[in-house]
Formats: C-alpha cells, structure tokens, sequence
C-alpha cells in the first residue's frame, strides 16, 4: 500500500485549502478497496484530482496521471513528481509513463486517471481513452467509476461520488482492441450514471 512520507505531510495542507474554497461532499468511499484499483472519473475542471484525493481521504494515498508538460514547471513538476504524480504525453504511446503506471498497480497501489484525457464541458462528450481497460485488464485490478459534478462553485460543495468496485470482462485470453473500447465506453456510462445519485 502507498505510504509516501511528502504526500501525508503536505495533505493537511490541501485538505484545508480545499475545504475552506472549495468544499466537497463524498459518497461511496467506502467501497474503494483497500488495495490497487484503477480510479476513473469524468473531467471537467483542473481541480478535480484534488476534490478525488480530498474525498478519498489521508489514508488512501493515490498516484495521479497527468499531462506531462506540468511536471516541468520549475518546483511544482518536482512536487507533483515526489508526492507520485506521473506525467504522460498525451498524443502518442508514452511507454515510459504506460510501464510507471503498470508498475504501481502491481505494487498494489491506486492509480487515478480521466479516461477522456482532457476536460471535458458539461453537456459535451468525448470518446474514451482505452488506458483504464488496458491497466486494468492487465493487472488484474478493479476499476472504480468516479462522478465529479461538474458545475463548482467557490465556497459551495462539490459532489463526488465513488461507484462500486468491479473486474471488466471480456472473451478470450487477452483482450482485443475492441474489447478495450466497449470497456472504456461502459466505463464513461457507469460514470455518468453515478451523476444521478447526487441528492
């Protein structure tokens, strides 16, 4: 399980930023388990991964993918690197980036990734990535549907709300190309069915 020593200290310190600005109301982080998983949720502000790892809690600590321009920004690429942030570039196979990310889930560790690979604007819709299927049917780690509403307010909570936990399936030995995008595609309906359980 993932005990990085900068991510405990500097929670605190993003958990209060947060709840103060930019409150958030968790549903279903119960279910998340205790041990690897993919974490996938639909994406529509630059904040969402910090409403994710506020609304998981200090003590599921989760690895972050990102674009990979941020990580390098002078002393914030460093942070996010240290607290265990990987950086892909998005366009092309990252087979660096696609081996880290393997390697931390068979650490049996959390990934959080966005299936879209960019924000998306509510009302708007993108096809899925096929990156939380491949992990996950590779690994043989579940994946966990997350819905991040998409309208925030300052000072307003945002709700975010964990789906239950499940193995995607698929015929044969391996899985197909096309096995990997009805995956991704009934990911992003699990996603978005979760929006209805707001209230």
């Amino acid at each position: 399980m993932m005990k990085n020593k900068l991510y405990t200290a500097a929670y605190p310190f993003v958990w209060a930023f947060m709840r103060i600005f930019h409150p958030w109301r968790s549903k279903g982080a119960e279910q998340l388990p205790e041990g690897g998983a993919v974490l996938c949720g639909n994406h529509t502000t630059l904040g969402d991964p910090l409403y994710v790892v506020c609304a998981m809690g200090r003590r599921r600590q989760t690895h972050v993918m990102a674009k990979a321009e941020i990580m390098t920004w002078p002393f914030l690429g460093w942070l996010l690197k240290t607290v265990g942030v990987i950086g892909i570039k998005r366009g092309k196979a990252d087979v660096a980036a696609i081996k880290e990310c393997m390697r931390v889930l068979k650490k049996d560790e959390k990934l959080l990734l966005f299936p879209e690979g960019t924000r998306v604007k509510e009302g708007m819709t993108m096809e899925a990535h096929t990156g939380a299927a491949m992990f996950a049917t590779r690994t043989g780690m579940p994946i966990v549907p997350i819905y991040i509403q998409p309208k925030k307010k300052l000072f307003r909570r945002t709700a975010v709300i964990f789906g239950q936990p499940y193995h995607p399936e698929f015929a044969g030995r391996k899985p197909t190309p096309e096995d990997y995008q009805r995956i991704a595609d009934d990911l992003m309906v699990r996603i978005r069915k979760l929006g209805g359980e707001r209230e």
